[in-house]
């Protein structure tokens, strides 16, 4: 897919306007807003690929301080923010008792979820709309945003448990500082899907509105914002200062999910390659047994990426109403 890009009031600056695979955008000039949908094939998860290009967007904003002032997420799949965690790559590096991968993979997770937390110190106001189901680690993903918007048919939760592996990076550490230790308690154990009303309802979910209402909510909500931009994002810098979380903190669960996942059963594994591939048919993704193959060649790519420089990786530094198993 190649990044559709529309031009409002002033234009898209250029170093946004690369083309992009997995990403389309749009420029709102006098508000200073970047909108960006992602639609990530085969499975629209946080996948090596996928995250490779909006690390280099993210990267793209932060070299040019100043010009956007907001930044606005959602998917471009219907039915679908994210799937989380990209469980068909798991599935090899596990089998393949591959540690340096898996930890490099959660490194990556890390720094996108890393630059959402440090936004406002960048001065980006960020604002997530999810429309569909948003599971795993596209949950965690998006507990770092400003302002979270889910729309009323939109559902998450942590799937992780249901095949022995706990959330990684933030999932413990966000869910807990928006919601409290006994929910992120609670909601990460059990392994279901919450509504998105469930979710308002324990704090994790700013607005929930009418399927169809989220976009002209989310740009109430930026241009509500950008009139007192300064001051909002001082009052975010100390909220974070309040309950802070540290980068180390996320490497350091990193580094435990990792070695968590070598320990996976076949029984674990093999549930795991049937909502992989459930997904794919869900997002409309790939053809049965071309999945494989796409993750072999995202792996070395990310790690042709790392070799070369190109990465900003550095190893020195529920009362849920839907069963998993109806995806």
């Amino acid at each position: 897919m190649t990044a559709a890009i529309t031009t409002k009031s002033g234009g898209l600056p250029a170093i946004l306007s690369r083309p992009y695979k997995y990403l389309r955008l749009e420029w709102t000039g006098e508000l200073g807003m970047l909108r960006v949908r992602t639609c990530v094939k085969p499975i629209q998860c946080y996948s090596l690929a996928g995250m490779s290009e909006l690390q280099r967007m993210l990267d793209d904003i932060a070299e040019n301080p100043g010009v956007v002032r907001h930044f606005v997420l959602s998917s471009d799949v219907t039915g679908v923010f994210n799937f989380g965690g990209d469980l068909a790559l798991f599935v090899l590096l596990v089998r393949a008792q591959d540690i340096d991968s898996l930890k490099m993979y959660g490194r990556r997770c890390i720094d996108l979820v890393w630059w959402m937390e440090t936004a406002a110190l960048r001065g980006v106001h960020t604002t997530v709309l999810v429309q569909g189901d948003t599971l795993g680690g596209g949950l965690e993903s998006v507990l770092p945003f400003h302002k979270v918007v889910f729309e009323r048919s939109a559902q998450a939760g942590f799937p992780e448990v249901l095949f022995n592996l706990f959330p990684g990076m933030g999932a413990w550490q966000f869910t807990i500082r928006k919601a409290g230790f006994a929910v992120a308690n609670d909601m990460i154990l059990s392994g279901r899907l919450y509504t998105a009303e469930q979710l308002l309802r324990r704090s994790l979910v700013d607005a929930v509105v009418d399927d169809g209402a989220g976009e002209e909510a989310m740009l109430e909500i930026v241009r509500g914002v950008d009139p007192k931009l300064r001051g909002t994002l001082a009052a975010l810098r100390a909220q974070r200062m309040a309950a802070p979380i540290t980068y180390e903190s996320l490497v350091e669960a990193v580094d435990l999910w990792a070695e968590t996942a070598l320990t996976l059963t076949t029984r674990d594994l093999r549930l795991m390659e049937r909502l992989a591939r459930a997904q794919v048919r869900k997002a409309g993704g790939a053809e049965e047994g071309a999945v494989e193959e796409i993750k072999r060649i995202e792996l070395d790519t990310a790690w042709g990426e790392l070799r070369s420089g190109n990465t900003v990786f550095d190893e020195e530094r529920g009362t849920g109403l839907t069963a998993w198993g109806a995806l």
